[in-house]
């Protein structure tokens, strides 16, 4: 088990969301042990922790709210947060929505880098899969197995030449997080833009942070971060979403043409499987040892 972590310092940014395309003001700062990742919105003095209870909607992005607050896209924060392996965060939002930045986690986790992360003197409870355990609906599956370590493996298939199928297996930690995983973007189909427009969705979308695929291939002048890219970026929101279980997971999850919905149903099927999984804590960790020692 490893201790606790906050970041050393606070960090700032701001720019525009994804859906809202409003400009929103971001400030994050340590906290305590045992706090978890709390959201405020300052603006409307709310208090939201980031839990699987807080999310009210999960299409196109994670949304995490109460009696009409909310602020959209916590995935790609959650992410980098979860994938650097840090756990306790007060995070101030002066706005609707988390910015999209580049459309990846990797600005966040840069600036989650440059600010510190510091060692909390309490160890951080794991949930460890002991038996498998699903969720599956018409158009996705998601499977939890037991595993030493944490593990990966996402599969999806599209009906565009571009995509087709792909898959990606990988045990997360915080080098290949940063390494393969950080700098995938997010990514949309040029025919979906004005559905999408038209329900109030990707009014701050842009070439600048997002993918968006066309008839003949990407629009981006840029080019692909990866050959497979897309379903990077699919492990990456696998990442923010599992994180709103509250710990840590051990185990090995496979998931096929999984978005934000099956993400959060699969997490509530878990919760409700007390049989499948057991949490491993401080606890534990002590009584271990002192049988080691004996």
């Amino acid at each position: 088990m490893r201790l606790q972590r906050t970041i050393k310092k606070e960090i700032a940014f701001h720019g525009i969301g994804l859906h809202t395309g409003k400009q929103t003001a971001v400030r994050i700062k340590p906290a305590p042990r045992d706090t978890g990742v709390v959201f405020y919105r300052i603006d409307k003095g709310a208090i939201i922790k980031a839990n699987v209870h807080s999310v009210i909607d999960t299409a196109f992005a994670t949304t995490i709210g109460y009696e009409g607050v909310k602020i959209r896209t916590v995935e790609h924060l959650l992410a980098a947060a979860a994938g650097l392996g840090i756990d306790n965060l007060h995070i101030e939002v002066d706005g609707p929505e988390i910015p999209i930045l580049d459309g990846s986690s990797m600005e966040l986790t840069g600036m989650l880098l440059e600010a510190g992360i510091a060692k909390q003197g309490k160890r951080m409870p794991h949930i460890i899969i002991t038996k498998p355990v699903s969720y599956e609906d018409s158009h996705a599956r998601v499977v939890a197995l037991p595993y030493e370590g944490t593990r990966i493996s996402f599969s999806i298939s599209f009906s565009h030449h571009l995509l087709g199928h792909q898959e990606l297996t990988l045990d997360i930690n915080e080098k290949s997080f940063v390494k393969e995983i950080a700098p995938a973007r997010t990514f949309g189909f040029l025919r979906d833009v004005e559905m999408l427009r038209a329900n109030g969705l990707a009014q701050g979308g842009s070439l600048e942070n997002a993918i968006v695929v066309g008839d003949e291939g990407i629009l981006n002048t840029s080019g692909l971060r990866f050959t497979d890219e897309f379903v990077r970026h699919k492990v990456l929101d696998t990442i923010g979403d599992m994180s709103l279980i509250g710990f840590p997971i051990q185990g090995h999850i496979l998931l096929e043409k999984a978005g934000h919905t099956a993400n959060l149903k699969f997490l509530k099927k878990l919760l409700l499987s007390p049989d499948c999984y057991r949490i491993h804590s401080e606890a534990d960790h002590l009584n271990h040892q002192a049988l080691n020692y004996r």
